[in-house]
């Protein structure tokens, strides 16, 4: 079964070659406001996926702008790559909720908006549940302010490379 989906990291050659050929007129990510401009040209784009999470905001414009377009945006490395100041932030916004960071983390990214869709990976059956119970965990402004400022502490240049 072909799902006739490409998913890309960056808008090349390859994906033109990939929609003219066993792709044609599907869907297809990338990865950058001028990357999804160039995937445009080619193809219709209904996903984009880059580093993203509750400390790694660079791309707040974009995702508002996606969300806009009905594009999905698809967080990779949703729940790491804290310090250990921002995942102090994250842990106490947890033990106030009776949840865990990484659920606090999970909720905070839907929150974020209708069109983020992360994908946290597991290895394990308790993860996954704990992972699927933060749907259903909703942060009050109260929890949603200190998480927020957690990318305040990532220097301008973090905040930019993915």
């Amino acid at each position: 079964m072909c799902l006739g989906f490409y998913l890309g990291h960056t808008i090349t050659g390859e994906l033109s070659k990939r929609v003219s050929g066993s792709y044609n007129h599907r869907k297809a990510v990338a990865g950058a406001p001028r990357q999804l401009q160039e995937g445009q040209k080619i193809t219709e784009i209904v996903c984009v996926q880059n580093f993203y999470n509750v400390a790694r905001r660079s791309d707040d414009t974009f995702i508002d702008a996606l969300a806009q377009q009905g594009i999905a945006y698809v967080p990779f490395f949703p729940l790491g790559g804290f310090t250990p100041l921002q995942s102090s932030v994250v842990d106490r916004v947890a033990a106030s909720m009776h949840a865990s960071p990484m659920q606090v983390a999970l909720a905070w990214l839907l929150q974020r908006s209708p069109n983020i869709l992360p994908i946290p990976g597991t290895s394990s059956t308790s993860h996954l549940r704990e992972n699927l119970a933060a749907a259903a965990l909703e942060l009050p402004s109260d929890a949603i302010a200190p998480l927020n400022a957690v990318a305040a502490s990532v220097p301008a240049a973090a905040q930019s490379a993915h």
